[in-house]
């Protein structure tokens, strides 16, 4: 596979709006749920990649994850990735030899020998047509490692509500998708129709009659109507309840309280 920095980006610029840890919650999922993919360091993996993918007018997200990831693994290298060229231009005050900022789309600017163990791309297929999602997917999954991880989805303004696909690269260079993630901080409350809002690509435009998708939410609804009662003990145990429900209701929900404690909800698909 050719890998050059010099190809055309594949893709459009994002409107590029960010925030102060607006994805915070997004990194401390993958500490959670995957420390291991941070610190591998066999074979490909030593030398592999993170790569944050349409950053935004600022590096603010790239640099606040370096941080927090490097607290477990310092040696990890991190890329970030625009298809704005003044974006690539601004954030190169703040390079260095373990962070990078190139010009690219989904076709990642990796130079020669470079590998991918980790991808995050939030609030970028949000704004392209359902006919791209699948193609956009594909490119990406030609970059990363076996093992490796795609994050994609949305967040709200400042990172308070999101929702993501957790895919996994698999031996066949495509992508086994594992879950639909949700996460709240509970600032805004709990409302399961604004996790609709926020739906990532290949789901936003299926919530109708007859989807799964559909499906699922009409019985988070009725989960959380049936354990409305918990709200007189907090938000958090009401989210935890609706989760519980959800989950007798056949749904494969992750009911570690680990997760749900923290504001996550984890489908497994």
């Amino acid at each position: 596979m050719k890998r050059t920095v010099f190809e055309k980006p594949e893709g459009q610029p994002t409107r590029g709006k960010t925030a102060d840890n607006r994805l915070r919650r997004v990194d401390n999922f993958i500490l959670l749920h995957e420390p291991s993919l941070l610190t591998r360091t066999d074979d490909l993996f030593a030398d592999s990649l993170f790569v944050d993918l349409g950053y935004g007018f600022d590096p603010r997200t790239t640099l606040e994850s370096a941080a927090r990831f490097r607290r477990v693994n310092p040696r990890l290298k991190v890329l970030g990735v625009e298809i704005d060229k003044e974006r690539v231009e601004a954030a190169q005050p703040f390079a260095d030899d373990k962070t990078f900022f190139r010009l690219g789309g989904f076709n990642l600017p990796l130079k020669t020998g470079e590998h991918v163990r980790l991808i995050r791309a939030f609030n970028v297929l949000r704004q392209y047509e359902e006919k791209d999602f699948v193609p956009a997917y594909e490119r990406l999954a030609e970059y990363v490692l076996p093992g490796g991880l795609l994050i994609e989805g949305t967040s709200t303004p400042y990172g308070s509500l999101w929702a993501a696909n957790l895919a996994r690269r698999v031996e066949s260079v495509q992508w086994s998708f594992e879950a639909l993630v949700f996460s709240t901080n509970f600032h805004a409350g709990f409302d399961v129709e604004e996790f609709q809002t926020i739906l990532p690509k290949n789901y936003i435009h299926h919530v109708v009659e007859g989807e799964l998708i559909h499906e699922f939410f009409q019985a988070w609804k009725r989960s959380a109507a049936e354990t409305a009662a918990a709200r007189t003990f907090g938000l958090k145990q009401w989210f935890v309840s609706s989760a519980a429900s959800l989950a007798q209701k056949g749904f494969d929900i992750d009911l570690h309280k680990k997760w749900l404690g923290k504001g996550y909800l984890i489908w497994y698909r």
